[in-house]
């Protein structure tokens, strides 16, 4: 599987920014896909997930402003009010069995 993640950009604070992400290869069978970020010297840190029966999950702190969704073998991050610290480098993510994929990272700025 390779995945290309793109959308990222600068957008000023309460904008918002739709990424996507592209699955070529074997997508079938995906177990699910997901977006992670990186802040500036921090860890990389899970944002929202989707499971391939559809089920979602979001970190506490873009609950309500970010929404996850699939489209076959794109997976989309819909990020609404964004904020400062929304700040990071997004990386989308596929599961499948115990293998795992990741894409290159799209670099996501917010300003005040």
């Amino acid at each position: 599987v390779q995945l290309q993640a793109s959308g990222g950009g600068l957008v000023q604070a309460g904008g918002s920014l739709r990424l996507s992400c592209t699955a070529s290869g074997t997508i079938s069978n995906i177990n699910r896909m997901a977006w992670y970020r990186q802040a500036p010297e921090k860890s990389r840190e899970l944002v929202a997930t989707i499971a391939s029966g559809g089920a979602t999950s979001y970190a506490d702190s873009v609950k309500g402003r970010f929404t996850i969704f699939r489209d076959n073998a794109k997976v989309y991050l819909q990020m609404n009010s964004l904020k400062p610290e929304d700040t990071a480098v997004y990386y989308c993510h596929v599961l499948r069995g115990i293998t795992v994929w990741w894409g290159r990272g799209t670099l996501v700025t917010v300003s005040s």
